[in-house]
C-alpha cells in the first residue's frame, strides 16, 4: 500500500482524525541508516508520530521536530516532519538490538529507556518556534507523545503508532491520530463510545496487514458518528534537505587553521549527514576555495 497520509472529522468537526502509511519510507530509513530490527521501530513509530503532528499546522513551509532522548541505550532519536509530507530523522545508537519483550514484541521501551524527556518544536515559518518538552512515560514513543498531547497542548488525543518488521525488511508501518474539540468533550456519551472502541484496537499495524485501509479503518471507529473523510490523499515520503552546496557552507564553521589541516592531510573532507547517512566529498580545490573566501572575509571584516 502506498506511502499516504488521510484527514477526517466527525461529530460536526469536534472530532479531528488523521491517519498515516509509512511503511516504504520506514524501510528506507532502515536501509539509509543500517538500523537494528528494535532501532526500525523506534525510528518509524517517531516518524509516523512527526508526520501525524505536522498535518494539523496550516502556513505552507510548516515544520514539526521531535527529539526522543532517553535513558536506554539506543540514545537520542530526533525526527524532522513537515507539512508537506516529509520526513526524515535518525538515531543515536542504530546498531543497538535487545532481546523481545515476554509477550514477544521488540523492546522499544527498554531501548529508549523509561526515564528521560521529548521536546517538541513546532516551526511555522515565521517568528519564534514554538517548543515544548515533557517527561517520558514509557519509552514506547505512542504513550510518551500521547502524553505530550494531553500536558503540553492540553489535547484529548488518542495515538497509535506502529512499525512491523523482519528478516525481509518492513512490511507495515504508519499511525493514527484521533484527537477530540472542547465542542465534542462535551459529550460523554460520545467520548466514552470512541473510548470503547479504541479500546478494542491492537495495534496499527495489525491493521494494515489485514488489509484494512485508512477509509476502512476511519469507518469502522466513526462511522455513525458524521464521519467525512477530506478528499485530499496526501504522499509522504522520506526526504533530506542536505545538500553538496550546504555541507560545503557547514564546513565554514572550522577555522582556517582546521580547513588547512584538511587540505594538507587528508587533501580533502568528508562528512556525512545524519538525518540521511549520505556521504559528501570537498575536494582539494573546493577546500582551498573556501579557505580564500574566509581570508577574504577576515580582511574585510
Amino acid at each position: 500500500m502506498t506511502d499516504q497520509l488521510i484527514r477526517a472529522t466527525a461529530a460536526d468537526g469536534g472530532i479531528r482524525a488523521v491517519s498515516v502509511i509509512t511503511t516504504s519510507l520506514t524501510e528506507e530509513a532502515r536501509q539509509r541508516h543500517n538500523l537494528s530490527y528494535v532501532a526500525t521501530a523506534a525510528l518509524g513509530r517517531t516518524m509516523a508520530a512527526g508526520l501525524l503532528f505536522a498535518s494539523s499546522m496550516k502556513r505552507p513551509g510548516s515544520r514539526v521536530n521531535i527529539r526522543i532522548q532517553g535513558s536506554g541505550p539506543l540514545g537520542g532519536i530526533t525526527v524532522d516532519a513537515g507539512l508537506d509530507g516529509t520526513v526524515r530523522g535518525y538515531v543515536t545508537h542504530p546498531e543497538v538490538e535487545l532481546l523481545p519483550t515476554a509477550d514477544g514484541k521488540l523492546d522499544v521501551g527498554g531501548a529508549v529507556g523509561h526515564e528521560g524527556y521529548v521536546y517538541v518544536i513546532r516551526d511555522v515559518g515565521f517568528g519564534y518556534p514554538y517548543s515544548s518538552t515533557v517527561e517520558l512515560v514509557s519509552g514506547e514513543i505512542g504513550d510518551d507523545l500521547t502524553h505530550y498531547l494531553a500536558t503540553s497542548e492540553q489535547t484529548p488525543s488518542a495515538l497509535m503508532v506502529g512499525v512491523f518488521t523482519d528478516s525481509q525488511g518492513v512490511s507495515a508501518a504508519g499511525g493514527l491520530l484521533i484527537q477530540i474539540m472542547p465542542k465534542a468533550a462535551r459529550d460523554e456519551t460520545l467520548v466514552e463510545l470512541l473510548e470503547s472502541r479504541l479500546s478494542t484496537l491492537t495495534g496499527f499495524t495489525s491493521l494494515l496487514q489485514a488489509g484494512k485501509t485508512i477509509p476502512a479503518i476511519f469507518d469502522e471507529l466513526l462511522g455513525d458518528m458524521g464521519l467525512v473523510i477530506l478528499p485530499e490523499v496526501q504522499m509522504v515520503r522520506f526526504h533530506c534537505s542536505c545538500t553538496h552546496d550546504r555541507v560545503l557552507n557547514a564546513l565554514k564553521l572550522f577555522s582556517e587553521a582546521e580547513i588547512q589541516e584538511m587540505i594538507q592531510d587528508d587533501q580533502g573532507a568528508e562528512a556525512t549527514c545524519e538525518f540521511c547517512s549520505t556521504v559528501y566529498h570537498a575536494s582539494e580545490g573546493e577546500l582551498t576555495e573556501l579557505l580564500s573566501e574566509l581570508q577574504k572575509d577576515a580582511v574585510s571584516g
